[in-house]
């Protein structure tokens, strides 16, 4: 399996950076590059990719922009790279559709696997980066009962107790195997109650879901 991947970020240096190191993985091939978002949606016209790594902070079309616009159309899955992983736009990101993000000093091991589940159709929510990206925006910026989603509040009565239980651990940055651990059922159990949490809230992935249980008001900023 050969993973097509476009790079996009307005350093020079970082994208030829990336491309060296992902191309002596033969699973990815690099198929394009693109110095920002407009220049990212004209490439993805002309080229089949199956995975973009998206920097955010870029001129003319952020990589957020960039990201809403992919994600609204059949285009290829979104993995966000950032500098720093207490990040606003990368929270943004998120909320845009991306299917997960990832610090760009993270170790090729790592950044290939990312990129391979991703591929796959899963979400790269690395824990305790995540739990700290949510804490750091849910509290920078308060939201009321009012403001939040009510709709998607709505959504959240389709689920059963234990799939609340389970979505609210999944918000705290608990992997599926800590999941289990935590409510003394198997692993394959976990991913089951996940599977039927996306399919009833009609979300992609994990990400989406993490977002959508702080937007509502199902877990607080600083829920343990």
């Amino acid at each position: 399996m050969t993973i097509r991947v476009v790079l996009v970020d307005d350093q020079e240096m970082i994208r030829v950076g990336f491309r060296m190191i992902l191309e002596s993985r033969p699973e990815i091939e690099v198929v394009g590059e693109a110095d920002d978002g407009d220049t990212a949606l004209e490439l993805l016209e002309t080229v089949q990719a199956d995975v973009v790594l998206m920097d955010v902070r870029m001129p003319r079309m952020s990589g957020v922009e960039a990201t809403r616009r992919i994600c609204a159309g059949d285009g290829p899955r979104v993995l966000i790279l950032t500098t720093f992983d207490l990040d606003e736009y990368a929270y943004d990101a998120l909320q845009a559709g991306a299917s997960g993000f990832l610090l760009k000093d993270t170790p090729l091991d790592d950044l290939v696997s990312a990129i391979t589940h991703v591929h796959l159709g899963d979400a790269v929510v690395a824990p305790s980066t995540t739990r700290r990206l949510l804490d750091h925006f849910t509290s920078a910026r308060p939201v009321t009962r009012d403001q939040r989603l009510i709709p998607d509040e709505h959504r959240l009565a389709e689920l059963t107790p234990r799939e609340h239980e389970v979505l609210r651990l999944v918000a705290r940055g608990l992997s599926n195997a800590e999941i289990a651990e935590e409510l003394i059922v198997s692993e394959g159990t976990v991913k089951t109650h996940v599977g039927r949490i996306l399919t009833k809230l009609d979300l992609r992935d994990r990400v989406q879901a993490v977002v959508l249980a702080y937007e509502t008001g199902l877990v607080e900023a600083g829920d343990r």
